[in-house]
């Protein structure tokens, strides 16, 4: 493996083809515009072939759009159990029945798998039930949805007073992933689980009404500016398949971290490990009898936290390094927050590395 680059992408976006309102030439260019390098389209229960490549635009700007699919079960009442799969090459909603068969396919077909916002909050006053996942008795998931901006944005509609202003002015309620979720995910790495966190928009474009007014409360060129997925991989090839690949396989292996990009831009960030046996990145793994120090790297200063799975915070402080030396193996990930809008936000929620 080369030298790694990093490319900044968006997940989970919907389209015309199923609940959202544009298609994938106009969402391409709003990304180009936003400064992302890769789209993941995941429409409900239908994937979009044709659609991979590389759309071009002026001034060099570049952008990777790929096709996926966000599959559930749609006669189930309530709705459940939404799977993001990633890097398919055929339509998987026939198995939406059975959680493992659907897992066990996406895996077949050389894909990867994600639960989408598995604790979802129910939101009354849009009538929408929780759509969270429940089946979890499977195997074969790569990783969780750890923030999806349209459920924390459910989880703050609690009056119709809420409602509107959070509509209004989204960004003062945003603060990070659904707390049930980050432990979940902490529970599932103690337990010895390879598990690998994504973020996602969760993007429609939808018009809202009110009265006489209406608007797009949130655009897709709001959202690529928000929560968003980096990724360390090879320099691209230029060719389309063999790129979408690459970006699932490092999604897939933890190669990355979710970012709330609307504060301060996270691009530059890393977190590795460092010892006698050399250099473990995000995904990856060192023994503890190489001495590891924990180090982390910010494009700007931030407050940050080491998390031990299962244990909690190991250690914290603030800066732009952070430099730590464990003293115990366990998986070890990195929280990062900075101040918007008046509040400590969370910025950046890195994969883990993993001390044996």
């Amino acid at each position: 493996m080369g030298a790694m680059i990093e490319l900044c992408g968006n997940l989970h976006i919907h389209t015309g083809y199923s609940d959202g309102t544009l298609y994938h030439a106009e969402i391409a260019a709003l990304a180009a515009e936003a400064g992302l390098d890769f789209l993941f389209v995941t429409d409900h229960n239908v994937l979009v072939r044709g659609v991979n490549r590389w759309f071009e635009f002026p001034g060099g700007r570049r952008v990777l759009l790929q096709a996926g699919e966000e599959i559930h079960q749609q006669d189930r009442i309530p709705q459940k159990n939404h799977l993001l799969a990633l890097g398919i090459s055929a339509d998987l909603g026939r198995e939406a029945r059975d959680p493992q068969k659907l897992l066990d396919a996406v895996n077949a077909s050389g894909g990867a798998a994600f639960l989408a916002h598995p604790f979802d909050p129910a939101a009354p006053l849009a009538h929408e039930d929780s759509l969270g996942w429940v089946s979890w008795d499977v195997r074969g998931y790569a990783g969780l949805e750890i923030w999806n901006y349209m459920s924390e944005f459910k989880s703050l509609v609690r009056n119709p007073l809420a409602m509107v202003f959070f509509a209004l002015f989204p960004s003062l309620g945003i603060s990070g992933p659904d707390a049930e979720t980050l432990a979940r995910w902490d529970g599932l790495l103690s337990d010895g689980g390879r598990v690998s966190a994504v973020g996602g928009s969760d993007a429609h474009g939808h018009a809202y009404a009110l009265g006489p007014l209406r608007k797009i409360v949130f655009p897709y060129s709001y959202l690529f500016r928000a929560v968003n997925m980096h990724v360390l991989v090879d320099a691209p090839q230029g060719d389309a398949e063999t790129d979408g690949r690459a970006i699932v396989a490092a999604l897939r292996s933890g190669r990355g971290w979710v970012a709330y990009d609307l504060p301060k831009p996270t691009n530059g960030f890393r977190f590795w490990a460092e010892g006698s046996s050399g250099r473990a990145e995000m995904g990856s793994e060192i023994a503890l009898s190489a001495a590891p120090v924990l180090r982390a790297e910010f494009p700007f200063p931030a407050r940050w936290s080491i998390v031990r799975a299962g244990t909690g915070p190991a250690a914290g402080g603030s800066g732009t390094r952070t430099a730590f030396s464990p003293s115990r193996p366990g998986v070890y990930r990195l929280e990062a927050r900075r101040t918007f809008r008046g509040r400590l936000r969370g910025w950046i929620f890195s994969n883990p590395v993993y001390i044996r």
